[in-house]
C-alpha cells in the first residue's frame, strides 16, 4: 500500500506491480500510474494525447 500524490489518500497495490500499470485512487478518484517499482513511486497519469494522425 502507498499513498496517493494527489491527495495522500491510501491506495493498494497488487502483489506484482508493473511499471506503467494505471490504478484509481478510491479516496479522490484520480488516475495513477507506477512510475517506479523500487520504492513504489506513483504520479498521475497521463492524458490522453493526441496522435494528430501518426
Amino acid at each position: 500500500m502507498t499513498n496517493c500524490p494527489v491527495c495522500g489518500g491510501a491506495v493498494e497495490i497488487s502483489d506484482d506491480p508493473v511499471e506503467g500499470e494505471l490504478l484509481e485512487c478510491p479516496e479522490c478518484g484520480s488516475e495513477l500510474e507506477i512510475l517506479g517499482l523500487d520504492p513504489i513511486a506513483l504520479g498521475e497519469a497521463p492524458t490522453a494525447e493526441e496522435d494528430w494522425g501518426e
